[in-house]
């Protein structure tokens, strides 16, 4: 049964409603990063995973374990090192002496949560890293013969420290291509020091309270899913994500020269469901090409691969996107046939 203008109204003003309370919550501990806060919630009812980059005390840890505290939601953190194995991630079988009888039972690891914080991920082995990849893409872990459904939400914050790189093994492309956003986390300013000074010396902290429950959350997330988008808007993401690879006619003289391979399909995905969160919060159930815009640059700073040139001059991913942008029409003429 189809719905009415009206309920679709109201859906829309209570999901704003719910968002505005979650990120009220959170910003309760975290000092400024208000852009950082609602790309990370925008990733959440979007139903991707996100890469938070930035240095060591900036509070990205602290802001995966606020927004645990303000969703009614299990949440469990690793922390990444060279020694830490698959098991430790996704559990083992392990014998256990009932009586007489041995039996095998599989003794679930801390991927077996709502929100998982994967901290320095970076610092791991490929083997361990790639231990996240079929949960962040099938939601499922495969351990031995069998293979483990986890219960929605589900939704992986990693975070990644762009200093120190001695003993670090950078994601692959593989691997980053499953982040739906790539945040970077800047350093404060004065103001925002201060604020953080009174916040965390007084005696009392902040108490942050579960706002949101995991059935909200999906059913925000069924929400999104549903906001339609007009055939034109589809094909300005798709240019968008074609400009991002150099042999493509769509490709900026930028691209051709810097980028050595572009976003996969999956960043068409992203920015069509990040678009969507962003729609609704403007009030609008339907798509419009600036909601693509507003998460054009997280959606593909991390899809692009730099040519050699590229990364001999230091050519920042993010002047690529926004080259793309800026170089990419609206509309064409095909858009109108």
């Amino acid at each position: 049964m189809s719905k009415t203008e009206a309920e679709y109204r109201e859906q829309i003003s209570q999901f704003i409603s719910d968002f505005n309370s979650l990120r009220e919550e959170v910003a309760k501990m975290i000092v400024g990063y208000e852009d950082v806060v609602e790309k990370t919630l925008i990733c959440l009812f979007a139903g991707g995973n996100v890469l938070l980059e930035g240095v060591p005390g900036l509070g990205k840890t602290m802001l995966v374990r606020v927004l645990s505290q303000a969703l009614h939601c299990e949440f469990r953190r690793v922390q990444f090192t060279a020694d830490l194995m698959p098991t430790d991630i996704l559990g083992t079988n392990m014998i256990v002496q009932h009586g007489n009888r041995r039996e095998l039972v599989f003794q679930k690891g801390p991927i077996f949560t709502h929100l998982l914080l994967s901290d320095e991920i970076n610092r791991a082995t490929p083997r361990t890293q790639s231990a996240l990849l079929e949960a962040m893409e099938e939601h499922s872990v495969s351990v031995g013969t069998h293979t483990y459904t986890l219960e929605e939400p589900f939704f992986v914050l990693a975070t990644q420290n762009p200093i120190e790189q001695s003993g670090t093994y950078p994601l692959p492309q593989a691997a980053l291509d499953k982040f739906l956003f790539k945040l970077i986390v800047g350093y404060p300013n004065f103001d925002e020091l201060d604020e953080i000074i009174a916040r965390t010396t007084r005696q009392e902290m902040p108490e942050i309270r579960a706002v949101m429950s995991r059935e909200k959350v999906l059913e925000m997330r069924a929400l999104v899913r549903e906001v339609p988008v007009a055939s034109h808007v589809e094909r300005y993401a798709g240019r968008l994500v074609l400009a991002s690879h150099p042999d493509n006619e769509h490709a900026t003289d930028m691209v051709r020269r810097y980028v050595k391979n572009g976003s996969s399909p999956r960043g068409i995905v992203g920015l069509l469901l990040g678009a969507k969160v962003r729609a609704l919060l403007n009030g609008r159930f339907s798509v419009a090409c600036e909601d693509i815009q507003e998460v054009a640059l997280t959606t593909l700073r991390h899809r692009l691969q730099l040519t050699f040139e590229g990364q001999a001059e230091e050519i920042p991913a993010d002047r690529i996107v926004e080259n793309i942008i800026e170089n990419t029409r609206e509309m064409d003429a095909s858009d109108a046939a």
